[in-house]
């Protein structure tokens, strides 16, 4: 075998080596679950929204009770001739008192019902930033799966190029070659090279990001990420916009955010009526100027006038402004919603179909040209510009097709986000023949996301 034979050989048996390889010690493969789990647990957003809806919780219990009642001592009466004396005036009482404070019929359970209200709100306003954070772990994630698959499609093709540069060069020793053939192995040979290089310094500044957002030093390893695969999109539009309808968080905290100020309204009528505050005195006498002394007793009520009806009126327009506010934010938001569902499915379909071609239509076609090109530079019929052209088609190809993967399964997670929950999948699709599948891919039941397995 001549060596062109030899090293044409080597080139089309190197992918092959390349993929086989495999590193003695098994890379640590990241697990999507485990990692939206740290994330809820550790991140600080998270565990803020949490502690402030604890605390507006709290203040709607304190804002159900009752104020406490006052306990009064006192002397009265007392003569001022003689001011330690309790016998010598028939009126000095010793007098010991409790009153209460009680409000108009219906304020305390409006109060309570406002600040409830605002408590709720507030958890919706945790689960959204819950639903932002999940959303936000999947698309690093996602990006991390793009990224690793391209850093090990351009570690193979630097692998390839470096042959083809060599063959180049052994062509143009034996005069069967030109120069322009070897510098222009090299240009390709370069571009990869930086393109590695870029790739490279992505994957770190990827993997800061999901280490900030599972709140763990930033410095920490973040492993391989496993196989995915692209699920049919189950739900219609309809569907979907009527479960966000029903689970978004954000719908329901603007929801939250009307009801209380449809309280407050009612509170703010019932603060046209008095409150009231109900006493009891008992009065003990000693005899003295000729009085036997008999004890006493008062109950009496006080209340407040309410005669401020500019300052209540003001806070009756208040509330109803709020109510029309939040009513305003729920139109918005829900216009916003559907237009961003429908741009997420439109997105998925085009990234699903994408993938789907590449997976069985252009890498497949793409492997087939690089076979004839191969086979006619063998025998002469193809120059070596149409052999590496064609190599690098199919490097473009692949990156392509996983590049359609991980957008497919970022917009999904934006879907997720965006709906509140996760629809069940229907099925998923397999893999170009040529690119290898490390791991096998199941999507669970309860999620339209899909989940890598063999952790």
């Amino acid at each position: 075998m001549s060596l062109p034979r030899f090293i044409l050989f080597l080139l089309l048996i190197l992918p092959a080596i390349a993929v086989a390889a495999t590193p003695g010690e098994r890379p640590v493969v990241e697990n999507i679950e485990a990692l939206i789990a740290l994330a809820m647990a550790n991140n600080p957003e998270v565990k803020g929204a949490r502690a402030h809806g604890e605390m507006l919780a709290n203040k709607a219990r304190q804002a159900g009770s009752l104020e406490d009642p006052m306990l009064m001592l006192k002397f009265q009466n007392m003569p001022l001739s003689n001011p330690t004396s309790f016998d010598r005036e028939s009126m000095t009482q010793k007098v010991i008192g409790v009153s209460q404070q009680l409000p108009w019929y219906g304020k305390l359970k409006l109060r309570k019902e406002v600040a409830a209200r605002d408590a709720e709100s507030a958890h919706w306003i945790r689960l959204e930033k819950s639903l932002e954070l999940i959303r936000s772990v999947k698309e690093t994630f996602y990006q991390l799966y793009f990224t690793d698959k391209s850093l090990g499609i351009a570690t193979r093709n630097l692998a390839i190029l470096e042959t083809f540069v060599n063959l180049a060069e052994t062509r143009y020793t034996v005069g069967q070659g030109s120069q322009a053939d070897i510098f222009k192995a090299q240009v390709e040979q370069s571009k990869v090279l930086d393109m590695r290089l870029s790739l490279e310094q992505q994957r770190k500044s990827l993997a800061i990001r999901l280490n900030t957002l599972l709140s763990r030093p930033v410095t920490t390893p973040v492993g391989s990420i496993p196989e995915i695969t692209v699920a049919d999109q189950p739900e219609t539009y309809e569907r979907l916009l009527q479960t966000a309808e029903e689970q978004r968080p954000l719908l329901k905290g603007v929801r939250a955010a009307i009801e209380k100020g449809k309280a407050a309204h009612a509170l703010g009528k019932s603060e046209f009526y008095p409150d009231f505050n109900a006493s009891l005195e008992y009065m003990q006498r000693q005899p003295a100027m000729g009085s036997n002394g008999d004890d006493l007793y008062s109950v009496g009520v006080t209340f407040n006038l309410p005669f401020q009806r500019e300052r209540r009126h003001a806070a009756l327009a208040e509330a109803e402004s709020e109510v029309t506010m939040a009513m305003e934010e729920l139109n918005a938001v829900r216009n916003a919603l559907a237009g961003e569902i429908a741009d997420l499915l439109v997105r998925m379909e085009r990234r699903k179909r994408q993938a789907e071609l590449y997976r069985s239509g252009i890498i497949p076609q793409a492997e087939k040209a690089l076979e004839a090109a191969t086979n006619g530079y063998r025998t002469g019929k193809v120059d070596f510009l149409s052999l590496l052209d064609s190599r690098m088609t199919l490097f473009s190809y692949e990156r392509e097709y996983y590049e359609s993967l991980a957008e497919y399964m970022m917009s999904l997670s934006q879907l997720e986000a965006a709906v509140g929950v996760t629809p069940e999948p229907i099925s998923h699709h397999g893999h170009p023949s040529n690119i290898p599948s490390s791991s096998t891919v199941t999507l669970p039941p309860s999620g339209i996301s899909a989940t890598s397995v063999g952790r």
